[in-house]
């Protein structure tokens, strides 16, 4: 009967320990997150398939890929909502934060690169199980228009 109480109390304690951390480090996440889409807020990326034509642009693809794991407080209700069905909200913030993410990291390699814009953004999700709590892994890409002249490394006279 002990046992049995402890293996039910260390379940409750990992799932509000789970809670309690896995939303600390989100909240954290996105406040990095806020932060670095306001310093890179000057590069549009657009999901548009016609670049600019306004002078002579250098293209390039950029991508920026990030894996983020889930918590188990979050793998648990999960599975309840998979049980009752119905939207599984509690992964809709983790795939918001990849994304968020992931466009930010592709804008660091087009900023990088001294791109004005990117163009036809797409995003590539993949799901990772790793045992009880899976992780998924997004690429966003797109093609970075690098004006002549402008780009790092490279001076053309136009």
């Amino acid at each position: 009967m002990n046992s049995l109480l402890f293996q039910a109390g260390s379940v409750v304690a990992l799932l509000v320990l789970g809670f309690l951390f896995g939303r600390l480090a989100e909240k954290r996440h996105y406040r990095k997150i806020i932060q670095r889409e306001s310093e890179t807020q000057a590069l549009p990326v657009v999901a548009s398939r016609y670049p600019p034509e306004d002078r002579p642009y250098r293209q390039q693809l950029v991508t920026g890929s990030v894996v983020i794991a889930s918590d188990y407080f979050k793998a648990f209700l999960a599975g309840l909502i998979n049980i009752f069905g119905g939207r599984v909200t509690p992964y809709e913030s983790m795939l918001d934060r990849a994304r968020r993410e992931a466009v930010l990291r592709m804008k660091a390699e087009a900023l990088a690169l001294g791109a004005a814009y990117v163009f036809n953004i797409k995003f590539d999700t993949t799901r990772i199980a790793t045992g009880k709590v899976g992780a998924m892994e997004v690429l966003a890409y797109g093609t970075a228009m690098i004006p002549l002249g402008q780009a790092v490394g490279i001076q053309h006279e136009i």
